[in-house]
């Protein structure tokens, strides 16, 4: 699994969040009144004229790669939404890391090439980790209806008052025991802030995390500002930063 390939497979989970949360708020919304039905209303239609804006516009999207701590890889593409409403992208070159005098160095030392491949194996690892961690999520995001109906049967959704008046909407247990869904909105505005899952791949110790920071422009159109995919099992961290917005040039 390349970089690039890693990297679209993190951002395609912000991208399917968007597309897919009125959906999922109006089944977990508790059929208790006109009012929050219109509330409900409002913000699927404001995501809807949110998303078709931002289509009119392009931008770079830079992922940041790193292992405990230590940024490990960096790569730019210039985005846009296609004809096919899809996203395309567009590397932008960036300078290469002098590796000459490193190589140099670790074969004066000896044993370089089996040092190489005990580095290429822990790089295949870091990749195949990422992919089954993307997998993960992408089980959870976008929402599935019937599963969160199956959750407010059940009693594990719960809406919170923010500060603000934001509410926090929390899916407890949501795919598997421990984990939790949880979805930030502004019921005023009708505006999405944040989509976050926090849950684990085989062990409940390989903790998978996924934070979404919402934004817009000043036109309305909205976007996935960053997301952090973190797997704190490995430490590895995967930051993804939306910034440059302009107008689609024709």
């Amino acid at each position: 699994m390349t970089l690039r390939q890693m990297a679209t497979a993190v951002a395609a989970v912000s991208a399917l969040a968007l597309g897919s949360l009125a959906q999922a708020q109006q089944a977990a919304a508790p059929p208790a009144g006109a009012g929050k039905a219109d509330a409900v209303a409002a913000l699927k239609q404001s995501l809807q004229q949110g998303l078709a804006k931002a289509k009119q516009y392009e931008w770079v999207e830079t992922t940041i790669i790193s292992l405990k701590g230590e940024e490990k890889a960096r790569k730019q593409n210039r985005c846009y939404y296609g004809a096919d409403g899809k996203v395309q992208k567009i590397p932008i070159e960036q300078p290469a890391a002098p590796q000459k005098e490193q190589a140099g160095r670790a074969g004066r030392r000896g044993g370089g090439a089996v040092k190489a491949k005990v580095v290429e194996n822990k790089k295949d690892e870091m990749q195949e980790y990422m992919k089954s961690a993307a997998a993960l999520i992408h089980s959870y995001v976008p929402p599935k209806p019937e599963q969160i109906q199956a959750a407010k049967d059940a009693g594990r959704v719960k809406a919170t008052p923010q500060a603000g008046g934001a509410v926090s909407v929390a899916i407890s247990d949501y795919l598997q025991p421990g984990d939790a869904l949880t979805i930030g909105l502004d019921p005023a505005a009708g505006k999405l802030l944040a989509v976050a899952v926090n849950t684990y791949l085989e062990k409940k110790e390989d903790t998978v995390t996924l934070d979404v920071k919402m934004n817009t422009l000043a036109d309305g159109a909205l976007y996935a500002a960053e997301t952090k995919l973190d797997a704190k099992a490995k430490n590895i961290t995967v930051v993804i930063q939306n910034t440059g917005h302009r107008p689609v040039q024709k």
